[in-house]
């Protein structure tokens, strides 16, 4: 017979084995708190670690990765986005509670609405046409996040019904807003890979815009054009001694460049034991020790090739493109779909944006070029904010000048104007993600 206290015993060491040991410390180091988390290791759990940080915007300026039979080591070197060192209470116990719980199931970023999954085609005015479709529906667009890469686009939208204020569960008008938004997306030229889905599912929004466009394969699609500054330098090779791939990743340093790297490579599968990450003024310098789940290296040059390519993709995707609108005003059903046509019908191509609502006030971000991808005619931009209204569409930022045209065409970029858009990424505060965050424990 099994002796019960013994089983209680044996049963308190297994919670105590498997539950983070988290440590945060400000005195160690002048310039960064300090945040450690030993845990037993498990894929997918640096992921995990780094999103805890990420989700509240935090820069992670260093970070030390180890990971030795079942043990799991993280040291990172986190700042506000002003630079500053962590002292709100508040957020450093909700960061040591969040990190405590990284075996359980972290979830979500739409609790309460219908997550709506598009992918497709990129082009002038298919934003326009989607939140038009959803306004005719009686979709009330809650939350949204777009990214465009390489011709490419992922939306997440999470709507609510305009009527009753609760998620969508008819499924005959489930099936409408499918059918319509893949119409939309199909165009005239996108008839095999344009891609919708709705579901109440509950899920990471930056993570499954990452597995979104993974999936769709944006890595092997051909820019049309594309910032000079814009690719990341990323090296692999493998260290036959200890049986690891070595990962390089060189790039302009950003909030939420730890998580776009880990998120990809964890999605492709491969575990990291190791890794190392520094960053300097503007430069980051991520080295990561890799392998399969099943504890082998990369094996031909075609896979490397493609580890490559998709942490480049990894990196770029996020980027910023273009001149960023702010809209701060009271929310009201078809007002994206009013904003967005007045967009397209002066041009504007929406690279970026990211959509929610505060009480009945809506705070949405946009970013946007010309429809070929270069910066907007600053008169056409001053023409939209007249149209939509002075005091609630803001400029925050200038159109980026270090960028590549066409093949013969003048290339010349100056100095300064190189420096300053360096210097505009480093202090890019998305202060609207703050409105977004929830408890995701």
């Amino acid at each position: 017979m099994e002796c019960p206290t013994c089983t209680d015993e044996y049963e308190k060491l297994v919670i105590r084995m498997s539950t983070p040991r988290v440590v945060i410390d400000n005195a160690v180091c002048s310039t960064a708190t300090i945040v450690k988390v030993d845990s037993a290791r498990k894929h997918g759990i640096l992921l995990d670690a780094v999103q805890v940080l990420t989700d509240l915007n935090l820069l992670i300026k260093k970070a030390y990765i180890s990971s030795d039979g079942r043990w799991f080591m993280d040291v990172f070197h986190v700042t506000d986005e002003n630079g500053n060192k962590l002292t709100d209470e508040s957020v450093l116990s909700y960061i040591e509670q969040s990190l405590g719980s990284i075996h359980n199931c972290r979830t979500s970023d739409s609790n309460g609405f219908t997550t709506l999954e598009l992918t497709g085609t990129d082009r002038v005015g298919l934003l326009s046409e989607v939140f038009a479709v959803l306004s005719e529906l009686q979709c009330d667009v809650v939350e949204a996040k777009v990214w465009t890469h390489n011709g490419r686009t992922a939306s997440l939208i999470y709507v609510k019904d305009c009527n009753s204020g609760t998620p969508i569960e008819d499924s005959q008008k489930i099936n409408i807003i499918e059918a319509r938004l893949r119409n939309v997306l199909k165009g005239d030229n996108d008839i095999r890979s344009a891609k919708t889905s709705v579901t109440n599912a509950v899920v990471h929004t930056e993570r499954r815009l990452h597995q979104m466009m993974f999936t769709d394969r944006d890595y092997q699609r051909n820019p049309i054009f594309k910032f000079a500054s814009d690719t990341p330098l990323v090296t692999v090779q493998n260290w036959a001694e200890r049986g690891y791939s070595v990962v390089n990743v060189q790039c302009k340093d950003r909030i939420k460049l730890l998580f776009d790297v880990v998120c990809n490579l964890t999605d492709m599968e491969y575990v990291v034991f190791h890794a190392t990450i520094n960053t300097t003024i503007d430069q980051a310098y991520l080295e990561f020790y890799i392998r399969h789940k099943d504890g082998s290296p990369i094996s031909s040059e075609p896979e490397r090739q493609r580890v490559i390519q998709c942490l480049q993709a990894a990196v770029v995707r996020r980027a910023y493109e273009g001149v960023r609108l702010e809209l701060y005003t009271k929310d009201r059903q078809g007002l994206l779909a009013e904003v967005m046509r007045t967009f397209r019908e002066n041009g504007l191509n929406v690279t970026r944006a990211e959509i929610s609502t505060i009480g009945d006030m809506a705070s949405n971000v946009f970013y946007v070029t010309d429809a070929i991808g270069y910066p907007a005619d600053p008169k056409i931009i001053e023409s939209v904010r007249q149209k939509i209204g002075l005091s609630h569409l803001i400029v925050k930022e200038l159109p980026f000048v270090c960028h590549q045209k066409a093949e013969g065409e003048d290339q010349s970029v100056g100095v300064g104007g190189a420096v300053l858009l360096c210097l505009g990424s480093l202090v890019r505060k998305n202060l609207y993600n703050l409105g977004l965050i929830k408890s995701c424990s």
